[in-house]
């Protein structure tokens, strides 16, 4: 089964991930984690986001669409990338889920991928 894991950080991740003295190792416990899902046969695809300040948003509603500039809204969590993986099951991924390398807080969701007949 393909799964999603999609991954949500703190506004902290966001900064300790540029900040020199914190890169490194940031960098490195994301691409250690890469790595295992690589070697496991798991990975099917994936990529890391720039910040939530980058981004651009169409929202539609009764006005039709509506372009909104990031940051969106106050929340704790910002949506920083994704892996796609292939595992067996749903306890498969939320292992997977379960290793992210998330130290400066944040969440992973786990969502089945939708595939079309």
């Amino acid at each position: 089964m393909q799964f999603s894991l999609i991954i949500y950080q703190t506004p902290k991740a966001f900064v300790m991930a540029n900040d020199p003295a914190h890169a490194a190792d940031y960098t490195a416990g994301w691409a250690a984690y890469a790595a295992a899902l690589a070697e496991a046969g798991a990975l099917a695809g994936g990529i890391g986001l720039e910040g939530p300040d980058t981004a651009t948003t169409i929202r539609f509603g009764g006005d039709g669409p509506q372009v909104q500039d990031g940051p969106f809204a106050d929340t704790k969590e910002q949506l920083g990338g994704f892996f796609n993986i292939n595992v067996p099951n749903l306890d498969a991924a939320m292992k997977w889920a379960a290793r992210a390398p998330l130290k400066y807080g944040g969440s992973v969701e786990v969502r089945p991928v939708l595939h079309h007949p």
